[in-house]
């Protein structure tokens, strides 16, 4: 990665930036401009104007939509050009991030024991990745987990020291998905950036677990004045906001963020629960408003948000614990900010380093674009959709099982074994590995034989599921039904349980029921495609003819591949107009 250097900030009126985001949109633009519109397609603003808050979607182009698993972003701001920005760089963000995974001359593929050769004293110990799974494992056997897979091991820089360190970059790709992945003008704000956002996912997952009752922050306390006049626009249509100390002792602001809007709740609107975090009180608060806005639907849109780092509530029973709490001035959270970016990132990574948490980043930035890119990391960081149980040898183990040759995966599961003889993910594994060789019957004597292993409900429900779906492949459409029952009664979070038990509904044609699981689906996902094809076709068939090519309509524009779609919209409009 290029030397970290000294950054002076050109904006700091909502958000501290290098330069204005009037000039990073010109920049975004004319960077995507010149690949065409291969990458993104266009950006347009989607709020309905009732807050004034504006909110942007920048839309993939086909050559993004190749590599990434999204195909919009949402960027919010508290300027029309700074959401704009905002989008733009999170399309920057994602795009940098998976081509560069694309990229095996990014790698270098090797066992731990043979990058310890290779790299010596630069090598990540393995302190550190044990730190990352929050495991206590001997040194020996951590090893002998490690060298179970051959890892993509590339050079990263410890931000506190600034010294190269090689990291197996999948471990934590693995554990972390694309959490800590960020984007601005220059390294040292995208690392600000991605380390300000890891900083929020790891207090938000502490949080959510355990509901604290933590200061509220008295919003007469409030001064800065893009602050208070994103706070007005809240208050003046009636909607409550709760603002609330997240900090948890890190060494930057977090401001939690609960509001709701008496009148439409919970008809057209939401509960909307977030958080920001930034180097500043007030602007880690501006960060929080914002999000609330484009995660809201300016509360009259009905629009159906997909909860990240922090629980999503329906009712406002829920939320009663986030009104209890002394009462602070916005001033008494800590407050870090420089005008140079480079000393507040130094900051950051020496204060978390005295935590023991230490900051490393890999450069993602994609040549053909320009825009910098990374990829934070800091080990020991939580998020809440992360598993509690987690060990080198559960991420290990699920690597094996969907990835390695069967040969590799049968060895390794039985090391695995030897080194966990209780591990709750063995027979787990082994139903996965299985469905990739051995068949659906096999798979589903494996994840019978999990269901009673599994630590929690969480767990028992995924293994549920598998059995579930393990006998759909069988076409035991009906058998699987009460283990779905009993997968979303233990866990009515995934959308995928809902989904293969509207499928088992529509095999059985009925339909109604199948609509309602799809619809459940949809309440947790509402841009799954398939969710939406699933539910126009339950309209079809029980004669809702318009339901039925709204909601197949809708799906193609989420995914225009979905090309059995077609013929039934064809069938729907013919029949309507002849009924016509």
């Amino acid at each position: 990665m290029r030397k970290l250097a000294s950054r002076k900030k050109g904006y700091t009126k909502d958000s501290d930036k290098l330069i204005s985001p009037e000039v990073t949109v010109a920049d975004a633009k004319k960077a995507f401009g010149a690949l065409g519109n291969d990458v993104l397609a266009e950006t347009r603003r989607i709020d309905t104007g009732r807050l004034g808050i504006p909110v942007f979607l920048s839309v993939c182009g086909d050559a993004a939509r190749a590599v990434m698993p999204t195909r919009k972003q949402m960027g919010k701001g508290a300027s029309v050009a700074q959401a704009e920005a905002s989008a733009l760089m999170e399309l920057a963000e994602r795009y940098s991030f998976f081509s560069f995974w694309n990229t095996p001359e990014n790698f270098t593929e090797l066992t731990y024991s043979e990058a310890r050769e290779l790299y010596s004293d630069k090598l990540i110990p393995v302190s550190e990745l044990l730190k990352a799974v929050g495991e206590e494992l001997s040194e020996k056997n951590a090893i002998r987990v490690l060298d179970l897979i051959r890892w993509r091991f590339c050079p990263a820089v410890c931000v506190e020291s600034g010294e190269t360190v090689y990291i197996p970059l999948d471990f934590f790709k693995k554990l972390n998905e694309f959490n800590g992945s960020s984007a601005g003008n220059c390294l040292e704000e995208s690392i600000l950036q991605g380390t300000c956002e890891l900083v929020e996912r790891h207090v938000c997952a502490i949080i959510d677990h355990d509901q604290p009752h933590l200061p509220t922050i008295d919003p007469t306390s409030v001064t800065d004045p893009i602050l208070v006049e994103l706070l007005e626009k809240f208050t003046r249509n009636g909607i409550t906001v709760i603002l609330k100390d997240f900090t948890l002792g890190m060494p930057v602001p977090t401001v939690g963020a609960v509001a709701y809007d008496p009148a439409s709740f919970p008809e057209a609107s939401e509960i909307v629960f977030t958080a920001g975090t930034s180097t500043s009180p007030s602007k880690a608060a501006i960060r929080a408003l914002t999000e609330i806005a484009q995660l809201a639907g300016d509360f009259e849109s009905g629009s159906n948000y997909e909860a990240s780092g922090l629980s999503k509530f329906t009712d406002l029973a829920d939320i009663a614990w986030l009104e209890k709490g002394t009462t602070v001035s916005l001033t008494s959270l800590p407050d870090i900010e420089d005008d140079d970016i480079l000393i507040e990132l130094r900051q950051v990574a020496t204060s978390l380093a005295q935590r023991q948490r230490r900051l490393f980043s890999v450069e993602t930035t994609q040549p053909s674009l320009g825009i910098p890119t990374n990829y934070n990391i800091v080990p020991g960081f939580l998020f809440r959709e992360r598993t509690p149980h987690a060990s080198l040898g559960l991420f290990a183990g699920r690597i094996l099982a969907e990835e390695a040759s069967t040969i590799e995966a049968i060895v390794g599961l039985e090391t695995l074994a030897e080194i966990y003889p209780q591990g709750h993910f063995l027979s787990f594994f082994h139903g996965l590995l299985a469905l990739r060789t051995e068949g659906a019957t096999t798979a589903a004597y494996h994840f019978e034989r999990a269901i009673s292993q599994q630590p929690d409900d969480e767990n028992k429900a995924l293994a549920l599921f598998y059995l579930a779906y393990s006998l759909t492949l069988d076409e035991k459409w009906q058998d699987a039904v009460p283990l779905l029952n009993e997968a979303i009664t233990r866990d009515n979070q995934v959308k995928e349980y809902f989904n293969l038990r509207g499928v088992c509904a529509f095999k059985a044609q009925n339909y109604e029921a199948a609509a309602t699981d799809f619809e459940a689906a949809l309440d947790l996902d509402s841009g799954s495609a398939m969710d939406l094809a699933n539910l126009g076709l339950c309209h079809k068939f029980l004669g809702r003819t318009e339901a039925a090519i709204h909601c197949l309509n809708n799906a193609l524009r989420l995914d225009p591949s979905l090309d059995f779609i077609h013929d039934h919209l064809k069938e729907l409009i013919a029949d309507d107009n002849s009924d016509t």
